[in-house]
C-alpha cells in the first residue's frame, strides 16, 4: 500500500463504525447497480447489435467504462474487506489500529493503475475519442491513489455514463421498433387496396407516395436498430425524470404521409362503388345545360325578330369538350381504371354545374329586352285601369297617348326606347288629368312611372 498523505486526527471507535457502516452501504448499493446494469435488456441488444455512428462510438467508451467500474469496485471492495478485518480484530481497538483504520477510510491509500481513467471520468460519453487509453493532450499516467470516497464518486459518475447509454438505447428500440413495423403493416394494406383500384406507381401520384414510404420505413427501421442514440430526444434519461423521450420525428412524418395516401385511396375507391349514379347526375346537368341553351337561342331569334334596335348577346354552342370528357369517363369506367376516373368526375362534376350557371345566365340576358317589354306593357295596362277608376276613360288627349304607347308596345319589332317614353307621355297626362280643378282631388305621387 502506498504512503498517503496525513489524514488529520485519528477516527474514534463509534466514527470508524459509523464510516464502515456507510461505506458497507454505498458497497452494496454499487454492488446491486452494476449487477443491474450487467442484466439489462439495453445492455444484451447492444452487445449484440451491429452497431453504426455515434451509438458504435459511444457503446465502445461505455462498455470500457463498465470493465473499469467493475475493476475499480474490486478495488474497492479489497480495501472495505481490510478495513473490517482490522476492526474486527478486537472489540476495542488500539490507538495504532484506529490510526490504521482512519488511513484506510479517509485516505488515498488505493492504488490503481492510470490508463488515462480519470479522462474518462471527466470527459463522459460525449465523443468516439473517449476510452480508457486517455483523450489527446492529456498523457496517461501510470498508477493514481485515490481515497474509498474518491473511488466511490468516480464509480457512480462512470455507472450514469454507462447507464445513460444502455437506457437511452433501450428506450428508443422499446419505442420506435414496434411502431414502424405496425406502420409498415398499415402500408402493406394501403398498398393491396391501391393496387385493387388501380392506384400504382407510375400510374398515380398516391402510387408514388407509397413507394417513397416504403423506403423511408425500411431506411428508419435499419437506422433505429444500428444507430438509437440519434433518436433521443432532449436530455439523458438518467439526469432527471422525463428529460427526454424517443425522437418520433421521422415516423410522425411517415404515419401522415400514409394517412393523406389512404384518403385517397379511399376516395377513388368511393369513385368506383359509386360512379354510375356520379356519371348520371353529370350527364343530366349537362342535358339542364342544353336544353337552357336552346331556349335561349330560340329567345334571341324571338329578341331579334320582335325588339328593334336591340343589342343582344350571342349564345354559345353546346359543351362539346364537355362531353367527350363524359365519354373518356365512362370508358374509364368501363375498363376499371379507378385512379383515372376519380380526378376527372370531380373536374365534371364541377364544369358540369358552371356549365348550367353559364347557361341559365346567357338565358336571362337574351331575353332581358322581352322582360323589358313585358315590364312597359304592364305599366300601361295599370295606368289605363287607374284612368278608368277616376272616371277619365273619355278623356281624348288620355286616349290618343294610349293608344300610341300600345301600338309601340304591340308592334314588331317595337323600340324599346319609343315605347317607354310613350309610356311616361301617358303617365305624364294622367296626372296632369288628375290635378286638374275638374277631377277628383287625388294628387300625383310625383315619382316616374307612377300616377
Amino acid at each position: 500500500m502506498a504512503v498517503a498523505e496525513p489524514t488529520g486526527p485519528a477516527l474514534t471507535r463509534e466514527e470508524v463504525d459509523r464510516a464502515l457502516a456507510r461505506l458497507g452501504a454505498e458497497h452494496e448499493a454499487v454492488e446491486s447497480s452494476l449487477l443491474a446494469l450487467q442484466d439489462h435488456a439495453g445492455r444484451r441488444l447492444l452487445e449484440g447489435a451491429e452497431l453504426t455512428g455515434e451509438t458504435s462510438s459511444r457503446w465502445a467508451a461505455a462498455e470500457a467504462l463498465i470493465g473499469q467500474l467493475w475493476a475499480y469496485f474490486d478495488a474497492y471492495t479489497a480495501a472495505l474487506t481490510a478495513a473490517r478485518e482490522l476492526r474486527a480484530r478486537r472489540r476495542w481497538p488500539t490507538q495504532g489500529e484506529l490510526s490504521e483504520l482512519t488511513e484506510l477510510l479517509r485516505g488515498s491509500g488505493i492504488t490503481l493503475p492510470g490508463h488515462g481513467t480519470a479522462v474518462l471520468g471527466t470527459a463522459g460519453l460525449t465523443g468516439a475519442a473517449a476510452g480508457p487509453a486517455g483523450a489527446a493532450g492529456m498523457p496517461a499516467r501510470l498508477s493514481e491513489h485515490l481515497s474509498l470516497q474518491e473511488l466511490l464518486d468516480r464509480m457512480n459518475g462512470w455507472y450514469a455514463q454507462a447507464l445513460d447509454v444502455v437506457v437511452i438505447a433501450d428506450a428508443v428500440w422499446s419505442a420506435l421498433p414496434a411502431r414502424i413495423d405496425l406502420l409498415a403493416a398499415e402500408l402493406g394494406r394501403t398498398r393491396s387496396l391501391a393496387h385493387s383500384v388501380g392506384v400504382r406507381p407510375g400510374e398515380h401520384p398516391a402510387g408514388d407516395d407509397l413507394e417513397q414510404i416504403t423506403r423511408e420505413l425500411a431506411a428508419l427501421r435499419e437506422e433505429v436498430i444500428s444507430d438509437p442514440v440519434v433518436f433521443w430526444a432532449g436530455g439523458p434519461p438518467s439526469s432527471a425524470p422525463g428529460g427526454g423521450r424517443p425522437d418520433t420525428t421521422r415516423y410522425d412524418r411517415a404515419a401522415r404521409a400514409l394517412e393523406d395516401v389512404r384518403r385517397e385511396v379511399e376516395a377513388v375507391l368511393d369513385v368506383r362503388q359509386d360512379a354510375e349514379q356520379r356519371l348520371m347526375r353529370v350527364r343530366d346537368v349537362l342535358s339542364r345545360a342544353d336544353r337552357t341553351l336552346n331556349e335561349a337561342r330560340q329567345a334571341r331569334i324571338e329578341v331579334l325578330s320582335k325588339i328593334a334596335a336591340s343589342v343582344v348577346p350571342a349564345v354559345s354552342g353546346p359543351p362539346t369538350a364537355l362531353y367527350e370528357q363524359l365519354s373518356a369517363a365512362a370508358e374509364h369506367r368501363r375498363h376499371a381504371r379507378w385512379h383515372r376516373l376519380s380526378p376527372l368526375l370531380e373536374g365534371l362534376e364541377q364544369r358540369a354545374e358552371e356549365e348550367l350557371l353559364r347557361a341559365r345566365e346567357s338565358l336571362t340576358a337574351v331575353t332581358a329586352p322581352l322582360a323589358v317589354r313585358a315590364e312597359l306593357r304592364g305599366r300601361l295596362d295599370a295606368y289605363k285601369a287607374k284612368t278608368a277608376r277616376h272616371g277619365l276613360a273619355e278623356d281624348s288627349l288620355l286616349i290618343e297617348r294610349y293608344d300610341a304607347a300600345r301600338r309601340m308596345l304591340w308592334s314588331a319589332p317595337c323600340d324599346l326606347m319609343a315605347a317607354e317614353q310613350a309610356v311616361l307621355r301617358y303617365q305624364q297626362a294622367l296626372a296632369e288629368a288628375l290635378s286638374a280643378p275638374s277631377g277628383t282631388g287625388e294628387q300625383p305621387t310625383g315619382r316616374r312611372g307612377e300616377a
